[in-house]
């Protein structure tokens, strides 16, 4: 696909997880870097769907799931695992759309601040999470305050 930014991201639905998009979505993370062989993403799928679905999230343009992210809340801190864009629509703002979706459901239900836990490896991502407001707290992860205390 080969439209300006503006127009992909206006293209790209952000719904809930429905369980006919596991096959794509696993193709996603795995084309990521996302999966490893300690965690079964099948099964990662099945127990997010237990908990907070409504914070399982995927991004769709032309009917192809091309994004997701998945979040929790525990009533302390929010959490964000699972965001990934798919290689060729990278760059255009659907990470950043996701992020913010996501944030505002979290703030929604109460949540002060939003952690994620980033491979040492993973260090591509760094600069996207910094801009997007996110620091680096000393238990090496990322925290964000939604609300100020």
């Amino acid at each position: 696909m080969s439209c300006p930014c503006s127009e992909i991201f206006d293209l790209m639905e952000i719904r809930r997880y429905r369980p006919d998009d596991q096959a794509a979505l696993i193709e996603l993370w795995t084309q990521c870097g996302l999966t490893r062989p300690w965690n079964d993403p099948a099964k990662d799928i099945a127990r997010k769907l237990k908990v907070q679905p409504e914070l399982f999230l995927v991004g769709v343009v032309d009917g192809q799931l091309v994004a997701s992210v998945m979040a929790g809340y525990d009533g302390h801190r929010g959490w964000v695992n699972y965001l990934a864009v798919a290689a060729a629509f990278r760059k255009r703002g659907l990470g950043r759309a996701l992020m913010r979706r996501v944030e505002q459901d979290l703030k929604a239900m109460g949540c002060p601040k939003v952690n994620m836990q980033i491979r040492t490896s993973n260090v591509a991502v760094l600069a996207f999470y910094r801009d997007l407001g996110y620091e680096q707290d000393d238990t090496i992860s990322f925290g964000k305050r939604l609300i100020g205390d």
